[in-house]
């Protein structure tokens, strides 16, 4: 008897059901309709010489502690936490990386202008000293 239940069910019960994805779309009858998910598609990333990144000394609201920034990389997620692994580790400090600007504990200004433009990439320097 169990078999005959298991065979009534439609086999689209195992399947994932997507239709959460596109509540709020209308039912079109374009046999050319192609549905948006609205996914953002992943951005690009720019070769290192096409890229001018600039180096600053911050120390506003961090109690007085300096920190390395790098601003204007333009790309991925995953290409500006990989070059902000590789300047940590060139240093040997922490930090952090997102919306395209790398933050590094300390004063390390020299030391990473130098790692970037042996990277290819092109630096200006921001700010006073």
């Amino acid at each position: 008897m169990n078999s005959a239940i298991e065979q009534t069910q439609p086999s689209s019960v195992n399947m994932k059901n997507d239709w959460k994805k596109r509540l709020g779309t209308v039912y079109s009858t374009d046999p050319d309709f192609a549905y948006d998910s609205g996914d953002e598609p992943q951005e690009t990333t720019f070769p290192p010489g096409a890229q001018t990144l600039r180096i600053s000394l911050d120390r506003k609201n961090r109690r007085g502690k300096t920190v390395t920034r790098i601003e204007g990389f333009r790309g991925s997620d995953e290409d500006l936490k990989e070059l902000e692994k590789a300047l940590k580790k060139n240093c040997g400090v922490g930090g952090s990386a997102k919306n395209g600007e790398i933050l590094l504990q300390g004063d390390f200004r020299e030391r990473v202008g130098n790692l970037l433009m042996e990277k290819g990439y092109h630096i200006k320097r921001k700010g006073g000293n």
